[in-house]
């Protein structure tokens, strides 16, 4: 009996490690939504003074343009929710006071047209060049400034884009700049200090929000994939990232996920389609990534990945670090 006994409890013991082993990890809960809250109309000055003020705090508000958008709102709700403050639509005069000069002025320099040049308009001839530039000082000013070309265009009336020179002076957003110049091509380091960080992707409110456990460190507009090509729902980690990267174009792999050999290597620059900034996920084909054309963020459809801004993917390499988990819901 006591040998039976023996061998009972050791086949217990025996299937409760089994069942140990299959149990699935639990998958990350998704932070609550909160942005529900009603907002006040700001006049042009004020809105831009806070736009700048979450830009810089790495909320990002979309694209500065004085106006009361969509990711502004968003922004703003999360930053108070971040920091623990009462989400109302009630304007925090020491916000505006971080903010004290709302337009600052920025002079063409006889190096940034370096950063101007002719992109064809097929991939074939792109793959000849050998860097991708901002096709225009309007699309290079106003993505340093974090802004809608129109917006740029708006603060100096009467310019003529086409002949700028160097020596003329811009207004524009006194926000952080966008130094596309200080960026060099290669792989980033891995980031000990943020080994625990968590991605989380927002498909429906189309955000991308970085958690250091249950602090929110920041909050940026995307563009998740497609309804044909949808960002793929589920955890994955940081495998890689690449500043100035070299895109593939292959359109089997942009349009049904299927890799080909026919394909076009697109060299680095602004105006490659995955701009600044590669991060690979362990999902094939699949990253976190930069792009060509700012104004489409939160609207336009990508192939199945997660695009931000150049202005905020150049950010979020310094946010997270390889290994992190990413979590698509």
């Amino acid at each position: 009996m006591k040998l039976a006994f023996l061998i009972l409890a050791a086949a217990l013991i025996a299937t409760f490690a089994f069942a140990q082993e299959q149990s699935p990890v639990p998958e990350p809960t998704p932070p609550p939504r909160v942005y529900p809250v009603a907002l006040p109309n700001y006049d042009e000055e004020t809105a831009t003074r806070l736009q700048i003020f979450l830009d810089n705090s790495d909320f990002g508000p979309g694209k500065i343009d004085g106006k009361m958008g969509e990711f502004f709102r968003k922004a703003l709700i999360s930053y108070k929710h971040a920091q623990a403050m009462p989400k109302t639509g009630a304007v925090d005069q020491w916000m505006l006071d971080q903010v004290p000069v709302t337009y600052t002025s920025y002079t063409i320099k006889e190096e940034d047209l370096k950063l101007i040049g002719d992109v064809p308009d097929s991939h074939a001839e792109q793959a000849k060049l050998k860097w991708m530039p901002y096709a225009s000082l309007l699309e290079f000013v106003a993505e340093r400034f974090h802004s809608a070309e129109a917006y740029i265009e708006k603060l100096n009336p009467g310019k003529n884009w086409e002949h700028l020179q160097p020596g003329e002076t811009l207004k524009v957003p006194n926000v952080l700049p966008f130094e596309v110049e200080r960026f060099t091509e290669g792989k980033v380091p891995e980031n000990p200090a943020f080994a625990t960080r968590k991605v989380f992707v927002d498909t429906y409110e189309h955000l991308l929000e970085v958690f250091d456990h249950d602090q929110l460190v920041c909050v940026f507009p995307i563009t998740p994939g497609s309804k044909t090509l949808p960002a793929p729902v589920g955890t994955w980690k940081i495998l890689g990232v690449n500043v100035w990267p070299w895109f593939r174009y292959d359109e089997g792999m942009l349009n049904h996920g299927v890799r080909t050999e026919n394909y076009y290597n697109l060299p680095p620059g602004p105006n490659n389609l995955v701009g600044v900034l590669w991060m690979g996920l362990n999902k094939p084909g699949i990253g976190i990534h930069g792009t060509n054309n700012p104004e489409t963020i939160g609207r336009a459809a990508s192939h199945g990945c997660i695009r931000l801004a150049n202005w905020d993917a150049a950010r979020v390499k310094d946010l997270v670090s390889i290994g992190n988990t990413v979590i698509i819901f």
